[in-house]
């Protein structure tokens, strides 16, 4: 078993079982659903038009294609529908290595030359993304072989072993046509998979995120440039947007959605669940510079009657984000905030100790019309992880994390 390239391949003599060579290697195809390994034809190029030369006819290649066959029994190429041409749908393609956690782009492709039943074949060992591949059809041609694989030996290889790669789809109308596998993918922090994906075209950025699930693709749909974000989110159905949308912390989610038109907006909101469409459109009536306008509506309260017991409880079923769980609010009857307790306190409490003996003071809080500046001004202050927001009756109506802050702060910048 030897190696050769696609670089190599490509434009090389091909020659037929009476000896006279009748055109030269214009591709290679592969058909992925029925081997995603193996090569299943070169396409040679003739004076009588690309002509479909299938292995079982090649007998062996070696600076020219020998085949065991008449040009007359090669078929003309007809529709590549269905076929993975390695040339067209893979060079200069980009592709997602999750190991670096960022694109690359395919400069070559190197393929095994194996023996076997007879005749010689071809399996895809790896995808280079390195300078070898792209100085080696750079120079191809320009000058000697000989001094062209000296050169070579010199500079590391960077290959991508092809097991790791997974076709996305044959279609030639799209443009890239594979990725590192989704589930290695979805396997990074969501802050990573936002930054390979921000590198991508907006094809390819809509077609990670129609197959990650909605769950992981709301997380890095928020850690994204709004702009990006917006340009998605657009670029989706509104059944999948939806989707994704209700996964999002409810002020993130209203962010996004304000960013939009009035009619996209409302196409996505019609196609979430009544629940969250109401959580978010009431905070889209809320000014987006305002505390109310960044607030998560998702956070854990309790009455003033409540233990640390009925707060560890409370916690084991709360489904809202992590982040929002550095401190635990208090409010009476009318829901007017009482008092707050950190979640360092409730964690060395006896299950026993009422809230309220657990409370930090001062108790910091916010209007809703409180600006940006006035948010992060109590933030640094205060050194808060969360501030609540209530409104002008003091009842408590969201929250503020830090990572709220530090992502506007970011946006100023």
């Amino acid at each position: 078993m030897s190696e050769i390239s696609l670089t190599d391949l490509l434009g090389m003599p091909v020659v037929d079982a009476t000896g006279i060579r009748r055109g030269r290697v214009r591709e290679l195809a592969m058909i992925p659903h029925d081997d995603t390994l193996h090569v299943a034809s070169l396409i040679v190029r003739t004076k009588t038009g690309d002509r479909t030369l299938p292995f079982t006819s090649l007998a062996s290649i070696n600076g020219e294609v020998q085949t065991n066959s008449a040009e007359s029994a090669w078929p003309l190429s007809g529709d590549a529908e269905g076929l993975f041409l390695l040339e067209r749908d893979l060079l200069d393609q980009q592709i997602i290595d999750v190991h670096g956690r960022k694109v690359v782009r395919v400069n070559d492709v190197d393929l095994y030359r194996e023996l076997g039943q007879g005749h010689i074949s071809l399996k895809v060992a790896s995808v280079d993304v390195g300078p070898r591949g792209a100085i080696r059809r750079l120079l191809k041609g320009v000058v000697p072989m000989s001094a062209l694989r000296k050169l070579l030996l010199q500079i590391p290889q960077r290959p991508i072993p092809w097991e790791f790669v997974d076709l996305v789809e044959t279609d030639p109308a799209r443009r890239v046509k594979l990725k590192i596998s989704l589930e290695r993918l979805s396997k990074l922090h969501p802050a990573d998979i936002a930054d390979i994906v921000e590198d991508l075209p907006p094809d390819e950025r809509e077609a990670v995120f129609e197959t990650l699930n909605e769950e992981v693709a709301a997380e890095t749909l928020e850690e994204m440039d709004p702009k990006v974000q917006k340009s998605i989110v657009e670029s989706l159905d509104s059944d999948r947007a939806a989707e994704i949308v209700e996964e999002m912390d409810p002020d993130a989610a209203a962010d996004l959605l304000g960013d939009l038109t009035e009619d996209h907006t409302s196409q996505i909101l019609q196609e979430m669940a009544p629940a969250d469409r109401k959580e978010i459109t009431e905070l889209l009536e809320y000014g987006e510079n305002t505390a109310a306008g960044r607030m998560n509506t998702e956070f854990v309260a309790l009455g003033i009657n409540a233990s640390a017991q009925d707060a560890i409880e409370t916690l084991r079923h709360y489904e809202g984000g992590v982040e929002t769980l550095s401190t635990i609010y208090i409010v009476d009857s009318q829901g007017t905030l009482v008092g707050a307790v950190p979640l360092a306190k409730l964690v060395l409490a006896t299950p026993l100790t009422p809230l309220l003996a657990l409370i930090q003071e001062p108790l910091i809080s916010a209007p809703e019309g409180a600006n940006d500046h006035d948010v992060a001004e109590l933030f640094d202050k205060y050194n808060l992880l969360m501030l609540p927001v209530v409104d002008d009756h003091k009842k408590l109506t969201g929250v503020i994390t830090s990572d709220d802050v530090i992502s506007l702060l970011r946006a100023k910048l």
